[in-house]
């Protein structure tokens, strides 16, 4: 393990942790980053078959700096094994969502109780893209380890990924699913209406498929009285870095600043 790094950069600090360990869930070693020291813990998932440094490379790390370095968050980058299975379209359809199910035991598992300064502590969880894909679905699926979602560009049903494929594991992670066929006395929908639930996508290229979805989740969490900001960005906003720095600095600002967020049914 790498010992953490201080980068200065005129009078900001921000420690930065390189962390591997050996996840007993999948069977190897798995890598993860982190930045800042204190404050409100937010897991990010990287987009479609990325890696836990890509929030840095692509900037999201120095967009959200000023939040780091006030100690008012602090970022748990997680490493995808996306080509071994949502992106393994020519592979075993199931042996592809069982090894999905052992990577998200090991982030819930032995990823989380890691980096949790306290027992009880709860996240912020994000991605953009498949990252706002895994960030929806480990919500929704345990709720009681994260009180905000922020899913940008997030598609929320796992029938793309498996065409004309269904079993339980695709089903239990499949949020879209699993949510219609939950019951309206399930206990789990009292807990989503006292978390914080953004969904944001463009409308403008390579949004299509995933506005069709978000679209999907803003109609089933409204039908189920479940608040939500539901944004829909212009039709200039399309499916890219450039875009989601912009979003995730304008929400991140608000879900810092409650007073300033708006949720609607």
């Amino acid at each position: 393990m790498r010992k953490p790094i201080r980068y200065v950069n005129n009078k900001r600090k921000m420690e930065i942790q390189y962390k591997k360990h050996y996840s007993t869930n999948l069977n190897r070693d798995m890598e993860y980053k982190t930045y800042g020291e204190k404050g409100h813990p937010v897991l990010v998932f990287p987009s479609q078959d990325g890696r836990f440094y890509d929030y840095q490379d692509f900037d999201m790390v120095g967009t959200l700096s000023q939040f780091i370095d006030r100690g008012q968050i602090r970022l748990i980058c997680v490493d995808s094994i996306d080509r071994e299975t949502w992106s393994d379209v020519g592979g075993d359809h199931h042996q592809r969502i069982s090894l999905h199910e052992r990577w998200f035991h090991y982030v819930v598992d032995e990823l989380i109780p890691e980096v949790r300064h306290f027992s009880n502590e709860t996240f912020i969880v994000t991605g953009c893209s498949m990252g706002g894909f895994h960030a929806g679905n480990f919500f929704f699926r345990r709720p009681d380890l994260f009180d905000s979602l922020l899913a940008l560009s997030g598609l929320y049903y796992a029938g793309y990924f498996f065409p004309n494929y269904q079993d339980p594991l695709v089903y239990d992670n499949s949020p879209y699913d699993f949510l219609q066929q939950m019951p309206a006395d399930h206990p789990y929908w009292d807990v989503y209406r006292q978390r914080r639930i953004i969904l944001c996508v463009g409308q403008g290229a390579w949004e299509d498929e995933l506005l069709e979805s978000t679209r999907r989740m803003d109609a089933l969490l409204r039908e189920h009285h479940v608040p939500a900001w539901v944004d829909y960005w212009g039709y200039d906003s399309a499916h890219d870095w450039a875009w989601w720095r912009k979003q995730v600095y304008y929400f991140m600002d608000k879900l810092e600043n409650t007073d300033n967020v708006e949720y609607v049914i």
